[in-house]
């Protein structure tokens, strides 16, 4: 068989425009509880939020915003961002939700990338809010919108009659997201409301039946990254159902609030990445669960990086004595190209994985089945393969099949569909694939060559299921053999000394050799007193990376907490660490200071008032 896939038929969409949406929802007696450190709550029934569009909407036209202008949101969780994104659509232009300064010793990253997104999507006004405000001025400077920078609380102090609602049109701009963006310049995902409200109507077959809500969800994803948005948000609002938001930034500290939350409102669904369910179980205490139960939690879905089948079994195993199910754990797979979601594990059935020869793999781009491999998932039951042998194995979990009204193909460089298990390029194509990167033909071409999406991810189909093997772009190549780096940077998991999920494998080319050398970054955990030295520490990375790859790297760099560079939603930017390392630049971040913090501040004030000065 090839390597085809296709989703069932896909359902007929129920709304025109998020804007319909978000008003049909408005007649229901649910909405959004936003929850606090202190784990009080703070409800908005979709109701009030329609009415909260509406003056937003108002307030937006009379700052001069017209159709299809474009809007860039740089909000926390909370109320303003509510009010931004809807009344943006409510007022016919189109929202763009960036990522808040949320790494505060990496500002001067933060206020290039933010400047640079500003003039991609041509924002005429940026919405944020007075804490965040305080630190946008140099970005605003560069990029210069129209009508400037407002805070949301201006709106809605603003006298101005409620003028027509503009109601949107399938076809028409819905929002801009930029991709997770593992370079410099993420690209600027320009989406339709047929493309979200067909992805959401798709997940929305998944989701669990039963009572007379059918879903009840908790997240604490970032509302301008596409899994928080519209996983979460979006799909409350097209099919109404309670959602309880945290922040982002509160989830980190406190990981246990997730869990707390989802006992407390009985939710059925939530969504996290692969870091999170490890995180949780390394840092919630027994105490903090207590009077939990996690038995309502029916589809723990797991997305957006890859998937480890070692932390998916912690994480069951640590949390069964709080009632958590282990078929609940669901592996799935997307990209904001796609709106979102491309393929999902069926839900209610125990997440499975398979064990593939890794020399083949990285020789031939062939997973076959590991000579007399003894298959088994990281909750000990039995899964695809045979015996096992003492040769080196990988394990690749499912990401599942293709949703309704999507299909799915591993071709060849050429475009041609592979036969099953053979590795090749991921392309996508349905009613969610983007209609392209704003204002950048270029991209989209290269994108969209053939009315497929090309991914630029790496996998393989096997039993009707894809399975993913890594970024083509991240490659090592070491002696001919192809290896993603995830094969290295996960031999590190568990291993004491080594931060959890902060390593980046990379190939370093060295002058006068032929072909790639395997080099680590890696970031240590803090000290805590006590530290073994890091010559030590270094023999042991490598001990650990030959054992269970075969492969003995030729470099570690030990890194400080927080060194490596990231994407706004958490990524590793592997090209980017190995271009700091080659550059000298690859330093640990500055320190958090009051002092800093104010000068930060300071500069942008200066910012803006050169701005007003030139207006």
């Amino acid at each position: 068989m090839n390597a085809h896939l296709v989703g069932p038929p896909a359902s007929p969409p129920k709304h025109a425009s998020l804007q319909a949406a978000l008003e049909s929802a408005a007649r229901s007696s649910v909405g959004l509880t936003f929850l606090d450190a202190r784990e009080s709550e703070t409800a908005l029934p979709f109701a009030a939020l329609w009415q909260r569009a509406v003056r937003a909407a108002a307030a937006l036209a009379a700052l001069g915003v017209e159709p299809g202008d474009r809007v860039a949101l740089v909000l926390p969780t909370g109320l303003d961002f509510m009010d931004a994104f809807f009344g943006v659509l409510c007022a016919g232009a189109v929202p763009v939700p960036l990522y808040p300064p949320v790494r505060l010793a990496r500002l001067d990253e933060f206020h290039t990338r933010t400047a640079r997104m500003l003039q991609a999507c041509g924002a005429r006004l940026v919405l944020t809010d007075a804490r965040v405000g305080r630190l946008l001025g140099l970005a605003v400077e560069e990029a210069r919108p129209a009508l400037g920078c407002k805070n949301v609380a201006d709106l809605r102090e603003h006298v101005a009659e409620v003028g027509r609602i503009h109601r949107g049109a399938p076809d028409e701009l819905a929002l801009i997201q930029f991709s997770s963006g593992t370079t410099l310049d993420p690209k600027p995902v320009a989406l339709t409301h047929a493309n979200v409200i067909a992805n959401a109507t798709a997940i929305d077959r998944f989701l669990p039946e039963g009572g007379p809500v059918r879903q009840s969800g908790v997240s604490w994803l970032p509302l301008y990254h596409d899994m928080g948005l519209i996983g979460c948000l979006l799909l409350s609002v097209l099919h109404p159902g309670p959602l309880t938001l945290l922040p982002p930034e509160l989830f980190l500290a406190r990981p246990a609030l997730w869990l707390r939350a989802l006992s407390r409102t009985r939710a059925t669904v939530s969504v996290a990445p692969n870091f999170a369910y490890g995180l949780c179980v390394k840092r919630v205490r027994d105490a903090e669960m207590e009077g939990v139960d996690l038995s309502s939690w029916r589809l723990a879905l797991n997305g957006a990086e890859p998937v480890s089948t070692e932390v998916l079994g912690r994480f069951a195993r640590r949390f069964a004595r709080w009632g958590f199910d282990p078929d609940a754990l669901t592996p799935v797979y997307g990209l904001s190209e796609a709106s979102l979601a491309v393929t999902f594990s069926r839900p209610g059935r125990r997440f499975r994985a398979l064990r593939v020869d890794a020399a083949a793999l990285a020789s031939h781009g062939a997973a076959l089945p590991a000579p007399g491999e003894a298959h088994g998932n990281a909750n000990g039951d039995p899964i695809e393969g045979g015996p096992r042998s003492g040769g080196r194995t990988r394990e690749i979990v499912s990401l599942g099949a293709p949703l309704p009204g999507v299909e799915v193909r591993v071709c060849d460089p050429d475009g041609a569909t592979l036969p099953e298990r053979s590795v090749g390029r991921v392309r996508v194509r349905g009613p969610s694939v983007m209609r392209g990167y704003f204002g950048n033909p270029e991209a989209t071409a290269a994108a969209l060559p053939d009315g497929w999406l090309d991914t630029g991810d790496l996998g393989f189909v096997h039993d009707g299921e894809l399975h993913l093997c890594g970024r083509a772009k991240d490659l090592i190549i070491l002696r001919g053999k192809n290896h993603a780096p995830q094969e290295f940077e996960d031999a590190l998991d568990g291993l004491a000394g080594v931060r959890a999920g902060c390593s980046a494998a990379v190939g370093i080319e060295r002058e006068g050799e032929d072909g790639e050398e395997l080099a680590l970054l890696v970031e240590q955990e803090a000290d805590r007193g006590g530290a073994e030295a890091p010559r030590a520490l270094e023999e042991r990375i490598l001990e650990r990376v030959l054992e269970r790859t075969g492969v003995r790297a030729r470099e570690v760099h030990l890194l400080a907490p927080g060194t490596l560079p990231r994407t706004s939603s958490g990524k590793l930017r592997r090209a980017e660490a190995l271009r700091q390392l080659q550059e000298g630049s690859l330093l640990a971040p500055r320190a958090v200071t009051f002092l800093g913090m104010a000068r930060e501040a300071a500069r942008s004030m200066a910012a803006f008032a050169r701005l007003r000065l030139r207006s």
